[in-house]
């Protein structure tokens, strides 16, 4: 079913109530609200295909290649789970997220999903330009906490899969507890690896409730100078985009190839 009204609404009802609270660094904000996610997709044409009865949610793309799942009563520390199947020559690919992923965050990545950028920067040059800390293997926050890291599959594969990681501060060599994971298969799209580790590194603040879960003590909350009604609008007005974006992606799928005109062959006129 499409994205409705009521659902809209009960979004608003909500965060129309809730004084926002600017939280930073964006790793340690907490997960926010999901329905940043679900209803990105939902209005790109997404349906539901779980049990309407069930916590878990499971969202099937319009061509069925792509599913995402949100389990929040995973066994395993992966709340979210994105597959692609192949098609053609393209490879299938998975993508998993951990609990405490912000929801802006993985909203990102979503959202690049129903519509590419038009420029895809390189994700090493996002992050390097947000201030993180370029290292041999990877790189981490000005914090140290979370780290990114592009693993070669083996010395056999020219391949790497990207993993990220939030851990708790550690003592000496020894990390300290994850707070959350993210990891992307050697075969995700590469504008989508940009796109999340973009809106990952941002030094621009979440909006985040006083109450609100987040992912670490550390994390720094002030209050915003956006009204509730503000973030209300900012969530519709990314809704409006995405189904604009959807339903344009639609018409060029369906759009009739254009026939080109034949050359003439009329002789030119005699010279009188």
């Amino acid at each position: 079913m499409p994205l409705s009204e009521r659902q809209l609404a009960a979004f608003a009802d909500k965060h129309a109530v809730q004084i926002p609270y600017d939280t930073s660094p964006r790793h340690l904000a907490g997960p926010g609200d999901a329905r940043h996610v679900t209803h990105g997709l939902a209005a790109a044409g997404w349906n539901a295909v779980s049990d309407p009865l069930s916590a878990e949610i499971i969202l099937a793309s319009p061509d069925l290649r792509h599913r995402l799942q949100f389990d929040p009563q995973s066994r395993t520390s992966a709340w979210w789970r994105l597959r692609a199947e192949p098609v053609g020559t393209e490879p299938g690919w998975y993508a998993e997220f951990g609990e405490l992923v912000p929801a802006e965050v993985l909203a990102a990545f979503t959202d690049a999903l129903i519509a590419p950028p038009p420029q895809q920067p390189t994700p090493w040059q996002q992050v390097t330009s947000a201030g993180w800390h370029h290292e041999p293997d990877g790189a981490r926050s000005p914090d140290s906490m979370c780290h990114i890291e592009l693993r070669p599959l083996s010395e056999f594969h020219d391949r790497s899969s990207w993993h990220i990681e939030t851990r708790e501060p550690g003592h000496g060599e020894f990390p300290g507890p994850r707070i959350w994971h993210a990891y992307l298969d050697e075969h995700t799209p590469a504008h989508l690896v940009s796109a999340f580790l973009t809106a990952l590194t941002d030094r621009s603040p979440l909006q985040r409730g006083m109450f609100e879960r987040t992912g670490h003590h550390s994390a720094v909350q002030e209050p915003s100078p956006l009204r509730p009604q503000q973030v209300v609008d900012a969530h519709a007005t990314r809704i409006m985009h995405l189904r604009a974006q959807a339903r344009s992606a639609r018409r060029q799928q369906t759009k009739p190839a254009t026939i080109p005109a034949h050359a003439s062959t009329a002789q030119p006129a005699a010279r009188r």
